[in-house]
């Protein structure tokens, strides 16, 4: 039975129509995620209304299209102009933006696309192994264990930083204090308004990501005249070729990574209202920590661009997961997929994959089937892409803003938007100026808003204070994110002093050993096991240290430990 109904699924998706199909969404995708200001959500409701008469495979295969091309195609955007062209593909442009300038733009953007590829093959597996237990996993979380892992998100900050962590800090601050102003979520009361309306519906994120990224990064680069008249890389002679061996032998180099970044994808995907914009940053801090060279992110190193392309396509993966298995959209586009399936009276459920097999088996082989897809097209359409190296700055930022206005003023109709980006973008030039790095002020505004609506609901929850900070510490994974978030601050130092002092060599064993202690309060065997497994290693890690005499030279490997 199982083989009849695979047997169908695969039929109805190789049909001409289907295929078809699949082969527009994804171009429309990547044309979507290359336009900064125009989202994948923006794109996929807008194929939406093309579906009703549709199938509900042919349907999804679509819409699947459209989410594997705009996740795919927002590197395009980050990597050549700076300008991220989806919040998923924001931490691609620290290292692959600088790649590019410095005169590697084909082997950028073959690393941005090889690594969506096979970031979304692992997780196209892993949706169809793994979807029951992760969706299992993702009911365990409540708003304790939300607020805690957005608290460990922000302590990222300390590693986006860079030299200067103080300026790091307080960009991550101000980030968090522009998501407080306006309406808030739980009681509708105004806050920061200053008595003006416009502001009680607060700053929407993508006006707010588009100004200080686009704008900034335009005015920084037209604001002389020398440098306005200068194409956007500095050697147009030459023609530029998209390096896919090269690419593709610097992945396979660095393959711990990007299993480790599809793993933080896949995860990322299955918290409901998580999504790219947190897992491309997440991969990309644990990718600079487990470095031998930290200090090459941000640089224009491989592996800063490896870790968020590959995270980021992952999670597509784990957000169909929670869909299909308990009908909990992971971001915005799983939920206007579910609207789809609701419209052709199609509702997940635990038991959907086992009462709709012939749909569920379609979207997994339309899902893997999208990435192929996806390499063909972005094969073809980079090379026109990269002729947007040669055209002259003032041209470029004139058209890239002509874009971004559209994009923005089409997402509610509304000049406060407008505003919205001009206000952020002389704020992203003027921490330009300053020094201050945009990426933590830039993660403040993406994790604000789900840091405060679930610290709501944690309070609301709780009789009295008591009983609110001790769900906290007791809850074992809201106590895993925040032990984890306590060795992540102290990360940076660590690896500053690694290899001169001797605290390091026990650094990581004790992070494992604490892991371990929420890990034996959670449910199942399998994370018992893993909690044992972490304690042993830790006193055999740390009986090692003790027997070569805690001498800094006995741990040479340490990095290649970590990594493994």
């Amino acid at each position: 039975m199982m083989w009849e109904n695979f047997t169908e699924a695969l039929y109805t998706v190789f049909q001409l129509k289907t295929m078809l199909l699949m082969f527009l969404g994804t171009g429309a995708g990547l044309i979507a995620g290359a336009i900064p200001g125009f989202t994948i959500a923006m794109a996929v409701i807008l194929t939406l209304p093309f579906t009703f008469s549709m199938p509900p495979l042919q349907g999804l295969a679509t819409m699947i299209g459209v989410f594997v091309g705009g996740l795919s195609g927002g590197l395009m955007s980050g990597i050549l102009t700076g300008i991220p062209g989806t919040p998923s593909s924001i931490a691609t442009t620290f290292d692959g933006f600088t790649m590019a300038r410095a005169g590697r733009p084909g082997l950028a953007l073959g690393l941005g696309v090889w690594s969506s590829f096979f970031g979304g093959l692992i997780s196209a597996v892993a949706l169809v192994l793994l979807a029951p237990l992760l969706a299992d996993l993702g009911l365990e979380f409540g708003p304790w264990d939300y607020f805690s892992l957005v608290l460990f998100a922000l302590t990222i900050t300390a590693s986006l930083a860079g030299t200067n962590m103080l300026k790091g800090l307080i960009a991550g601050v101000i980030g968090l204090l522009v998501r407080t102003i306006g309406e808030d979520d739980i009681n509708g009361i105004a806050r920061l308004n200053f008595g003006m309306d416009s502001l009680k519906a607060g700053f929407q994120f993508l006006p707010v990501l588009i100004g200080l990224f686009a704008f900034g990064q335009l005015l920084s680069d037209v604001k002389d005249r020398v440098r306005a008249r200068q194409p956007l890389m500095a050697d147009t002679g030459k023609a530029v070729k998209v390096e896919h061996l090269e690419a593709i032998k610097t992945i396979f180099r660095s393959w711990i990574n990007l299993l480790r970044s599809s793993a933080i994808g896949i995860f990322v995907g299955v918290l409901p209202a998580a999504g790219g914009s947190i897992s491309n940053i997440l991969a990309y801090d644990q990718a600079k920590k487990a470095s031998k060279t930290p200090e090459k992110f941000g640089t224009g190193t491989a592996d800063g661009i490896i870790a968020p392309e590959s995270a980021n396509n992952a999670t597509a993966g784990g957000a169909l997961m929670i869909l299909m298995a308990l009908g909990i959209p992971g971001d915005v586009v799983a939920a206007v997929m579910l609207g789809a399936l609701l419209i052709h009276d199609v509702v997940p459920s635990p038991s959907f994959i086992t009462d709709n097999a012939v749909l569920a088996y379609g979207i997994f082989i339309a899902f893997f089937l999208a990435h192929p897809i996806m390499i063909m097209l972005q094969a073809v359409c980079l090379r026109g892409f990269l002729l947007v190296t040669r055209v002259p700055m003032y041209t470029l930022a004139a058209v890239i803003l002509a874009y971004c206005a559209i994009g923005v003023f089409a997402l509610e109709n509304s000049t406060h938007d407008l505003w919205t980006v001009l206000i952020f973008g002389v704020v992203g030039y003027a921490m330009r100026v300053l020094k201050f790095p945009i990426a933590p002020m830039i993660l403040g505004v993406v994790l604000g808003n789900m840091a405060e609506l679930n610290l709501s609901r944690a309070y609301a929850t709780a009789s009295d204070m008591t009983m609110f900070v001790s769900w906290f510490v007791l809850r074992p994974w809201s106590a895993f994110f925040l032990l984890l978030g306590v060795f992540s601050v102290g990360f940076p130092w660590y690896q500053q002093a690694y290899g001169k002092k001797k605290w390091t060599l026990v650094y990581i064993p004790l992070m494992a050993m604490f892991l371990a202690l929420p890990m034996f309060f959670m449910q199942g065997k399998v994370r018992t096991f893993v909690a044992a497994a972490l304690l042993v290693w830790a006193a055999y890690a740390l009986w090692k240290r003790h027997r070569g005499g805690w001498k800094l030279e006995a741990v040479d490997n340490h990095f290649a430990e970590i990594k493994g």
